[in-house]
């Protein structure tokens, strides 16, 4: 007999899981830029797919999307998500080469 308890229980081990994946990806992001054991460029790699590898957690965990049947509606919502973030990463990072020419 599945209850109302049943379905929260599983809400929240949902939540849980996903917090502790999103924890650990962030502390090999951190580790990985804090004991540098590559060259930057791989460093930089393995920071991008943690990163994208957290959206995808976030997707399922926290958002309940999940990416293999999606609806119309939940895929216009990943498609807008990651156009605001190409925005920001990309703005930012022409303002960081920016300020770098300015001061080489």
């Amino acid at each position: 007999m599945s209850g109302p308890n049943d379905s929260k229980r599983d809400e929240i081990r949902s939540y849980a899981i996903g917090y502790c994946v999103a924890l650990a990806l962030t502390g090999a992001a951190f580790a990985a830029v804090h004991w540098p054991s590559f060259a930057s460029t791989t460093t930089l790699a393995i920071v991008l797919g943690l990163a994208v590898v957290q959206t995808v957690v976030h997707f399922r965990f926290f958002l309940h999307i999940s990416l293999r049947k999606s609806a119309r509606d939940d895929l216009q919502l990943i498609l807008f998500s990651m156009l605001i973030v190409i925005l920001m990463v990309s703005g930012t990072l022409v303002i960081l080469f920016n300020l770098r020419a300015r001061m080489m």
